[in-house]
């Protein structure tokens, strides 16, 4: 019974745990690391996309107050409502 369980304790030891073991700290490290070049620039363009899309709340919320100028009252009684 205790030869059944040597050999695959003995290949486990030797093949399978190094391995998990270099695998898990190369992991570990990678995580590590931050963001690399690729994530960097896809974060500024979505800053950029940001800055954008609040220039034009911004415009348009000042083409409702020149044409509309009650819509802000208007729409916090619709939200009081709701």
């Amino acid at each position: 019974m205790l030869d059944f369980m040597l050999v695959p304790t003995v290949l486990f030891m030797v093949i399978v745990a190094p391995i998990w073991i270099v695998m898990h700290y190369r992991s570990m490290r990678k995580s590590n690391q931050g963001l690399n070049q690729d994530d960097r620039q896809v974060l500024e363009e979505m800053i950029g996309t940001i800055d954008k899309l609040g220039d034009r709340i911004d415009a348009l919320e000042s083409i409702l107050d020149a044409e509309h100028s009650q819509w802000r009252e208007h729409n916090a009684r619709t939200q009081q409502r709701n």
